[in-house]
């Protein structure tokens, strides 16, 4: 799409109830600002929509005036996707409303809503829906991927949960997406991304979860990884439905409840939340401590709404940073050596990698129900990523990131590629490569459908059939 300098920025104003934003209005700066601080990119208007109509408009006239449009919630996008030099970003922020019904267990939410404003909403009520780890993440760019945290093992996906949308296509028109609607859309938007149109509502079926869960941190030194890695994957092997486990390379939290020798050293980690009794928590965290003693270990009962903001400081705005992913079907050798050779080659103590155990609800659903980027057979999603306070640092750690992808490669799955973790899927053999050649083929004919010109291309982007 080409931009031009003097599009009518007025006509857009007078159409829209929400603020527009251009680099002569004040607060240009933060408009345009997103989490990830690699990214600086000087849109040509921010569109700060405060209803479905505003978005109408909104993509009518970047449609009609040729401008790039990139799509803003949380602004979590690790690519930078949220914001655009040139063209126009549909910020969602200001609709950011969840309306609960608690006795059919049922979430409303606006395409700007954050985690916690659904957090907030449904505990209120003893209910969850499944999400990430990040209270300040955007609802709607991690369901259109996928969306996985604490409680996937539990209830599954955020988009296994989901039940219908509202959706604005690049025509300008809105569409109710749900099984027994559009269904084909329905399935392209649980896990295609945001290729097929501006998501302005969720209803999410809930999970009775909490107010109070189950928490657990063990920790140990990196030389004892090797030996915590084979012993801890025995033990997640076997969890209980109630209880997930995600393992991680991190650095020791600066935390009251940390030793302070170890606060901040190097090493692994797992981290163990129930949602049942006390007693299945205790067990596992027994089992896990049991094969090769932690440095330390930390348990207590805590507020869901609380462990849900726990990583919220270590993933604040205006960090650099890069990250890759893979799914591996299993803690082999290969995988342990993999990790244990290049976790500790990391520059900045920022910088994690994740393993994220997917089994139980999630593996209960069929292969094809959903446009996931994956395989539903148990395994672990795999994240890499590198976290740097200074921009200079950053050069340094993507070399590592890609370093320690690379040396996962050989075992990963080949399956598929979770779409949430891609930073770069700047050609199309990348963006096939996150699904099955089915369900891409798939993809294909329903964006081809629905956005014929690829309009919403800021995204690992589905390419539509050529007429």
């Amino acid at each position: 799409m080409t931009q031009t300098a003097d599009t009518p920025i007025a006509d857009l104003r007078s159409q829209l109830r929400g603020e527009v934003v251009d680099a002569d209005a004040p607060g240009y700066d933060e408009s345009r600002r997103v989490w990830n601080g690699a990214i600086d990119r000087r849109p040509l208007v921010v569109a700060r929509c405060l209803d479905e109509a505003d978005v109408q408009a909104a993509v009518r006239f970047a449609v009609e005036h040729g401008l790039e449009i990139a799509v803003r919630g949380g602004a979590h996008s690790m690519s930078g996707a949220s914001v655009v030099d040139d063209g126009i970003v549909i910020d969602l922020a200001a609709m950011n409303q969840v309306t609960v019904d608690p006795a059919t267990r049922r979430a409303v939410v606006a395409g700007g809503a954050l985690l916690g404003d659904v957090d907030a909403a449904t505990q209120a009520h003893g209910l969850a829906v499944p999400a990430g780890l990040v209270s300040h993440t955007g609802v709607a760019g991690l369901t259109l991927g996928g969306g996985m945290g604490w409680l996937t093992r539990l209830g599954g996906l955020t988009i296994d949960n989901l039940l219908s949308v509202r959706v604005v296509t690049a025509d300008g028109q809105v569409r109710v997406a749900s099984e027994s609607e559009s269904p084909d859309l329905f399935w392209a938007v649980r896990g295609g991304g945001g290729n097929f149109g501006v998501v302005t509502e969720f209803e999410f079926a809930l999970h009775e979860v909490g107010p109070l869960i189950h928490y657990g941190l063990l920790f140990w030194s990196l030389d004892r990884g090797l030996e915590m890695l084979r012993h801890v994957r025995g033990v997640i092997d076997t969890l209980p439905d109630d209880v997930n486990v995600i393992v991680g390379a991190i650095s020791a939290p600066p935390a009251p409840f940390v030793p302070e020798q170890h606060r901040l050293s190097p090493g692994y980690a797992t981290i163990v939340v129930g949602t049942g009794t006390a007693e299945s928590h205790a067990d596992v965290c027994a089992a896990l401590a049991g094969g090769v003693p932690p440095l330390f270990e930390f348990t207590t009962p805590m507020p869901y709404v609380e462990l849900q903001k726990m990583l919220d400081d270590a993933n604040g705005w205006g960090l650099h940073c890069y990250d890759k992913g893979c799914y591996v079907t299993e803690l082999s050798d290969e995988v342990v050596d993999a990790l244990t050779t290049h976790v500790p080659e990391k520059t900045s103590p920022m910088s994690i990698v994740l393993l994220y155990r997917l089994d139980g609800a999630f593996s209960r659903v069929a292969e094809d129900a959903t446009a996931f980027g994956g395989g539903r057979s148990p395994r672990f999603g795999v994240f890499v990523i590198g976290v740097c306070p200074s921009p200079e640092l950053l050069p340094a750690e993507r070399a590592w990131v890609r370093a320690t992808a690379d040396a996962l490669r050989p075992a990963a799955a080949d399956d598929g590629i979770y779409v949430n973790s891609m930073t770069e899927f700047d050609a199309v053999s990348s963006v096939q490569a996150a699904y099955s050649p089915g369900k891409y083929a798939r993809l294909v004919e329903i964006k081809t459908t629905y956005d014929p010109d690829n309009v919403f291309h800021r995204n690992a982007n589905i390419v539509p059939a050529l007429p």
